[in-house]
């Protein structure tokens, strides 16, 4: 007889969703991308290769901000932020929402989120120790003091968590 622990716990269900998410499309991994599909590829990788638009779309996974926000927040100046969010803009990574003479910047969709996610997560594994996103939140306060870590302590708590 097979006993399932039903609902999983937090943790087991983020690890189901994150196996389902990495192995969902497995079949058509293996198809030839078309060249014009390629290029798009190709330009969106080219807007991660910098290190402010990483900043920026870091700080933008689940929430949006303005652009003095977002300055702040990088503590790069706003009009620098500014001219790295038009080009992310112009390459459909974030979109924009004016409340009054303030524009909000968030991510395109979650694939953004996920593909930035994806990327700290990897560059944390490439470094020494434990990385960050599979420390619970008395570790990541050690870690960081002064900053209160996330409530939840699942590895995967989250999109940018």
């Amino acid at each position: 007889m097979i006993v399932h622990n039903f609902p999983p716990s937090p943790k087991a269900a983020d690890q189901l969703r994150y196996y389902l998410r990495m192995y969902a499309d497995t079949g058509m991994c293996r198809r030839k991308l078309p060249d014009d599909q390629v290029a798009l590829i190709v330009e969106v990788f080219r807007m991660l290769a910098d290190p402010t638009r990483i900043q920026v779309l870091w700080a933008l996974v689940g929430r949006e901000m303005s652009v003095n926000e977002l300055a702040e927040h990088i503590a790069k100046p706003a009009p620098s932020v500014s001219q790295h969010l038009a080009k992310l803009r112009m390459a459909h990574l974030v979109r924009t929402r004016r409340v009054g003479t303030t524009i909000f910047y968030t991510l395109e969709n979650d694939h953004i989120g996920q593909l930035v996610t994806d990327a700290v997560f990897n560059a944390e594994h490439a470094g020494p120790g434990i990385p960050g996103h599979h420390r619970d939140s008395t570790e990541l306060r050690e870690l960081h003091p002064g900053t209160d870590a996330p409530a939840d302590s699942s590895p995967r708590g989250g999109v940018g968590a």
